[in-house]
């Protein structure tokens, strides 16, 4: 299981998601930037697509997705946690999916 800086950077500037990058530390010590696809709710619930950035700074949507619950806080930083259950990981998964052929991805 990876470690991550759990801040998403909130800017009041940033319109594009593409510019938020999270920064994931994983087991094996390196870390790794994502960009967001979406943030989308599931029973009340947000929760956040990640995809990794190409050598061009672009997301790389031909990778499967890292999902994660998202939270923001009373100033709007957000931030993320591992969904733990195997229940809830598919019921995220079948949402992403729905949204993936909704765009057209």
């Amino acid at each position: 299981m990876a470690k991550y800086d759990n801040q998403i950077p909130q800017d009041p500037d940033i319109e594009d998601p593409d510019d938020i990058a999270v920064t994931i530390e994983m087991e094996d010590g390196s870390v790794k930037e994502y960009g967001i696809l979406t943030i989308f709710t599931v029973n009340e619930q947000d929760y956040i697509a990640l995809l990794p950035f190409d050598e061009k700074d672009q997301l790389k949507t031909d990778t499967p997705a890292l999902l994660y619950r998202y939270y923001e806080d009373e100033e709007e930083n957000g931030s993320i946690e591992f969904i733990e259950s195997d229940d809830e990981y598919e019921m995220v998964e079948q949402a992403y999916f729905s949204f993936l052929k909704e765009e057209g991805l």
